[in-house]
């Protein structure tokens, strides 16, 4: 992710490694473990990002800059994948997820749903405004990651509007309402900027992706995995980063044992985004349950990091282990050609990664054939 604000500090500093702005999927550059193939699902996605699957399996695919909802149909095998989009001009409408046969679609400001979308994927309804009036600022992080809980209710976060401020409780945090856009309220504060959660089936946890922030060197702080154990924890932004690093303006007002800690260290500027629980049986064994990232990748560090899906492994104990790569190869060196964004496991057992910098949907499968060297 780069904002506005620091790709012209990181220009100016000369911090910036360079970026291909748009490139085709290069597949003969990515690299999968033994046995594991990757498949392009389709290269016309622009800017996509954030993935939902509806009940007939129609990918929905939001997006940032293009301010475009996409839907792609035959992705289950049902024939030729076609592109449509569902809706133009909205402001960086990353979040899509579907319920009950409805999309709700992300907005800055806003959250708007698209009902029945299913069968009026040709002649896509108006998006209809359920949730009005989110808290906003000219500034970063004002994208949204959007979802259904297991209790029925749709989860939005609130980032913060900077790099570093304190925002008390109104930013920086993750709220959820009921379908209607009703009930708000509060789940957990002190989180920089989620772009990514989800829940552990069988025991309905709610794990989430948060970015560090900037400027505070190559190695450090490093991005977050965090698990929500109770309602109204905090995870210390403004003040404490990766749990145990005070901010250099801010942490002299709390100590970092005031917050909940990360449950895994991600690394330093990897751009941890979108994340799922791999329940299927295509995957090797050693995969059941664990938990896949998509790492975006650095914009601001002397030696890019990220770029590549890890699937992070939960011990005896349930304790998640340090993150083994899945997919690699979107970046050779200092320059990059693609950037994951999210990542859905589909019933079939294949995985589908989106890459907003290609504009493009993979599919990661075992045992099938496709593109993708071994390592």
């Amino acid at each position: 992710m780069i904002p506005a604000t620091f790709r012209t500090i990181c220009a100016l500093l000369g911090l910036c490694a360079p970026l291909a702005a748009h490139a085709d999927p290069r597949m003969d550059l990515l690299r999968v473990p033994q046995g594991f193939s990757i498949s392009l699902v389709s290269g016309h996605v622009p800017n996509a990002r954030a993935m939902a699957r509806g009940a007939r399996g129609t990918i929905f695919v939001g997006s940032r800059a293009a301010g475009t909802v996409y839907a792609l149909t035959g992705v289950d095998g049902g024939g030729p994948v076609k592109v449509h989009v569902l809706a133009r001009g909205l402001d960086m409408p990353v979040g899509v997820a579907y319920h009950n046969g409805d999309l709700y679609v992300s907005d800055t400001k806003r959250i708007v749903v698209l009902h029945a979308i299913e069968d009026h994927l040709d002649t896509p309804p108006r998006p209809q405004v359920v949730a009005d009036g989110l808290p906003y600022r000219d500034g970063d992080h004002s994208w949204k990651f959007i979802a259904f809980g297991p209790d029925n209710r749709l989860y939005v976060p609130i980032g913060a509007p900077c790099n570093i401020c304190d925002v008390g409780h109104e930013y920086g945090r993750l709220i959820s309402m009921a379908p209607d856009g009703t009930d708000r309220r509060d789940v957990a504060y002190g989180i920089r900027n989620t772009v990514g959660f989800t829940w552990q089936p069988g025991t309905d946890t709610l794990w989430f992706t948060d970015n560090g922030r900037d400027m505070m060197g190559d190695d450090v702080p490093s991005d977050e995995l965090d698990r929500l154990d109770t309602p109204g924890q905090s995870f210390g932004y403004p003040y404490c980063h990766q749990g145990n690093i005070p901010d250099p303006q801010f942490g002299s007002q709390h100590a970092c044992s005031a917050f909940t800690p990360p449950a895994l260290l991600l690394g330093a500027h990897v751009a941890a985004l979108g994340l799922r629980f791999y329940e299927g049986s295509a995957f090797p064994a050693a995969y059941h349950g664990n938990l896949m990232i998509a790492e975006h990748g650095s914009w601001n560090r002397s030696q890019l990091s990220g770029y590549q899906v890890v699937s992070v492994h939960f011990g005896p104990d349930s304790t998640p282990q340090p993150p083994t790569v899945l997919v690699s190869g979107f970046r050779q060196g200092q320059t990059a050609w693609g950037r994951p964004a999210d990542v859905l496991p589909l019933p079939d057992g294949s995985m589908l990664i989106s890459d907003d910098m290609a504009g493009a949907v993979y599919r990661l499968s075992y045992g099938r054939q496709g593109y993708g060297a071994t390592r």
